[in-house]
């Protein structure tokens, strides 16, 4: 066993009293806890020798056998340390309470409902609802209290500790040295089991009703954002209700890509219009057309940027631009008509429809002359030889 003196770990003096103990145990161990020192041996074995220091300490009896034998008089009595973190749960509950996720169980679960009062539901929309806004009449189905058992669950209104995390709401699960909180699956966090469960509503708590609700959708949402409806959520037992939240699903458009607020639609050109040059009328969110101007020789994939022709910002912040992409397009097949006309055209440019011609003659002549090099060198040596 590694040797180490209990008071120096914890940073105390041999005088102090519990509560100077219980605070200089509470910062070391926010301190040197495993998750907030991820990856960090040396944190890790800090905490282990903090939690053996304070279950000793804190112990009036482990503490004055301590102080007058040291850990040896622990070990001969059988009250050193005992190697289980997993009592610590109770003591990470008292000093740091919901800090680690624990504490606050028993008490703020059973003010609460037996079931959340915000849902979430999917809406899907059109490309053009999204854009520009609309208004949707959508089924609903919330939770409301069940009228037998006023939403308690139980038919006589009854019940009992729950036996599994003796009313706390937590249980606590052991992964090594750590001891974990997370709510009790028998109790679902509120420290009670009902023994005798409501015939209407089967120990839920709660019964569900339809209802159309009418919603006005703002122009420029998009994609998985959240839309809230106040008060279109579950009911509680005081009849009030909580929020529906819509999560936005936005179909593709046919023409149309959307990024943000600005859109782009891609061009096809023809080549003749690309040598050319061409005005051409394009579609815009505002419904008029809008005229492209190509000039000769525009590149693929060559983009037009038309400010303020985009997406409202839904919050208001202005409009988003349209880009036009070009993509140029070549005939797939030529009668033989045309294929006179593209070859008579293609010989009235002379020399400038054969612009590599002039460009690899050149590297023709140079690699000649590398070959000629070599050859001159070879003759050479054999002279010499």
């Amino acid at each position: 066993m590694e040797e180490f003196d209990y008071y120096e770990i914890l940073e105390i003096e041999r005088t102090n009293d519990k509560e100077v103990i219980k605070k200089a145990y509470r910062k070391l161990a926010l301190k040197y806890h495993p998750d907030r020192n991820p990856d960090d041996k040396s944190a890790e074995e800090r905490f282990k020798q903090i939690n053996e220091a304070y279950e000793i300490l804190s112990d009036d009896e482990k503490r004055q056998i301590y102080d007058r034998y040291g850990k040896d008089g622990l070990e001969r009595q059988g009250k050193g340390f005992s190697g289980d973190f997993s009592g610590f749960g109770s003591i990470f509950e008292d000093l740091f309470g919901q800090a680690f996720g624990f504490g606050g169980g028993r008490r703020a679960r059973a003010e609460q409902e037996k079931y959340d009062l915000d849902f979430l539901m999917r809406l899907d929309l059109s490309f053009k609802e999204a854009v520009f806004g609309c208004k949707k009449s959508i089924s609903i189905v919330y939770k409301t209290p069940c009228n037998e058992c006023n939403g308690s669950g139980s038919a006589d209104k009854q019940s009992t500790t729950c036996p599994d995390c003796k009313g706390k709401g937590q249980v606590f699960i052991q992964q090594g040295f750590m001891a974990f909180g997370q709510t009790c699956p028998r109790c679902q966090g509120s420290g009670n089991v009902i023994t005798n469960p409501c015939k209407a509503c089967k120990g839920e708590g709660f019964s569900t009703k339809n209802e159309e609700v009418e919603i006005s959708v703002p122009a420029g949402v998009d994609n998985e954002m959240r839309l809230r409806i106040s008060g279109k959520g579950n009911q509680a037992k005081s009849g009030a209700r909580g929020d529906l939240y819509l999560v936005l699903y936005v179909q593709e458009d046919k023409h149309f890509i959307r990024n943000g607020n600005d859109v782009y639609i891609e061009v096809p050109v023809f080549f003749t219009q690309i040598l050319l040059g061409a005005k051409i009328h394009i579609p815009s969110l505002r419904g008029e057309p809008i005229e492209l101007n190509l000039p000769p020789n525009t590149k693929d994939k060559e983009q037009f940027v038309f400010r303020d022709e985009g997406i409202a910002d839904v919050n208001g912040r202005g409009k988003g631009r349209l880009i036009a992409q070009v993509s140029i397009t070549y005939p797939k097949t030529l009668s033989s008509e045309q294929k006179e006309l593209i070859q008579r055209l293609d010989e009235s440019f002379g020399v400038h429809s054969k612009p590599y011609e002039n460009i690899f003659q050149e590297a023709f002549e140079k690699i000649k002359g590398w070959f000629g090099e070599k050859k001159s060198e070879k003759k050479s040596e054999k002279k010499k030889a």
